[in-house]
């Protein structure tokens, strides 16, 4: 790890940008950011170019990239999903699991410890965020329904105890038997607790709200929005996440799971501050487009992917998203209409707060670590800082 000196860019704040903006890294954090010109004696030069220099994203949702997917259950597929995903910009990431057995999930644990150690060329981990099992079966997606089951406190708690504190996040259907004493339990062990996969009505998103679901994972997807029984309409968890106004939203920002307008009205309502953009990209993200598998490549599920998605066999449905974080900012300035500043915050700022940790991440400060992205005006990534460490550069 080197000293570095980033000039000639344009700092990206939370509230605006520094022209000719300078930032200074020492031992993996941020000492100095301002703008202008200052001697940094021995510090490597990284000449931005005019580029944005802002705060490295982070994807507190993502199941794979460059052919690989956690669920493979090896060191390698979760270094590749990392080294994938930095050449897109991403700095930090919640690798994120599907419904499995619970052998495969425990293999996973140890498999993800092991990776740590290893992960010097990516995206840093931040801990788990398992997906399921408990879901509702008929908005379970392209999850497994073999394994769909309520939450069992014998089960869950054996989970989190085997996983040895590596839990950061978990999604579950907060109307299911029992879901509100899992909230209660896994909050009160510090894991974000996120509602996903549910056919939940407005009371009872309100409910689980009250007991610690306070993410929507996915928004707008797997969830519904005003339904209709016996000729009175009743709202639905959409509806719900838009009036609690405390409720943090995640969205697939590619502009095809959530298409421009209802972006635009994700973001008109909950604001930057509430919506955090993610991937939930599977192992097809940075790679071609054709036949892929969603899960393990033991016995995941085939998929196609075209058209920038992935999709079932039969085009049914969505299977999964190819999307990478540098795309997400993409799409949320040229086809929503948002300013870069809050694009980057939704990428940034906003999922470090939401994971309790923006004393460290989520924006460029003085004494926060040293995670930058550069990128141009189409935003495409020219180079990628983790921790002080530089893992991609396509500079000259």
């Amino acid at each position: 790890m080197e000293d570095l000196k980033i000039y000639n860019g344009r700092v990206l704040t939370p509230t605006g940008v520094i022209p000719n903006g300078v930032v200074v890294v020492k031992e993996g954090r941020i000492v100095y950011m301002g703008s202008g010109d200052i001697d940094v004696p021995g510090a490597v030069g990284i000449d931005a170019g005019g580029r944005y220099i802002a705060p490295g994203f982070i994807d507190i949702h993502v199941h794979g990239g460059g052919g690989h997917d956690f669920m493979d259950g090896t060191v390698e597929a979760f270094l590749g999903v990392a080294e994938t995903h930095a050449r897109y910009g991403t700095t930090a990431m919640l690798p994120t699991t599907l419904t499995s057995e619970l052998s495969a999930l425990f293999d996973l644990f140890e498999v993800y410890r092991a990776a740590i150690s290893r992960n010097v060329s990516g995206a840093q981990f931040l801990g788990l965020h398992l997906e399921g099992p408990y879901f509702a079966m008929n908005q379970r997606g392209a999850q497994d329904p073999r394994y769909i089951r309520d939450p069992d406190p014998l089960e869950y708690e054996e989970i989190f105890a085997r996983s040895g504190g590596d839990i950061a996040r978990w999604s579950a259907a907060p109307e299911l038997p029992g879901a509100h004493a899992f909230a209660r339990y896994m909050r009160e062990r510090g894991v974000l607790v996120a509602w996903a996969h549910t056919d939940a009505l407005y009371d009872d998103v309100v409910a689980g709200f009250e007991q610690g679901f306070t993410l929507a994972t996915h928004f707008y997807s797997a969830m519904n929005g005003v339904v209709r029984r016996d000729a009175f309409r009743y709202a639905g968890a959409i509806e719900a996440a838009y009036l609690i106004d405390e409720m943090d939203v995640e969205v697939i920002a590619d502009g095809i799971h959530c298409p421009p307008p209802l972006l635009r009205l994700v973001y008109k309502i909950k604001g930057a501050a509430r919506t955090a953009l993610i991937t939930d990209a599977m192992r097809a993200a940075a790679m071609p487009e054709g036949e892929s598998i969603l899960g393990s490549l033991n016995n995941g599920l085939p998929v196609i992917v075209e058209d920038g998605v992935a999709k079932l066999p039969d085009r049914s449905s969505f299977a999964g998203s190819v999307a990478t974080a540098d795309r997400l900012v993409r799409t949320m300035v040229f086809e929503a209409g948002v300013s870069v500043v809050e694009a980057v915050t939704m990428m940034t700022a906003t999922p470090a707060c939401i994971l309790g940790i923006s004393d460290r991440k989520g924006s460029l400060a003085v004494g926060k670590d040293a995670d930058i992205v550069l990128f141009d005006d189409d935003i495409f990534v020219a180079a990628t800082v983790v921790g002080g460490r530089v893992v991609y550069s396509s500079l000259r």
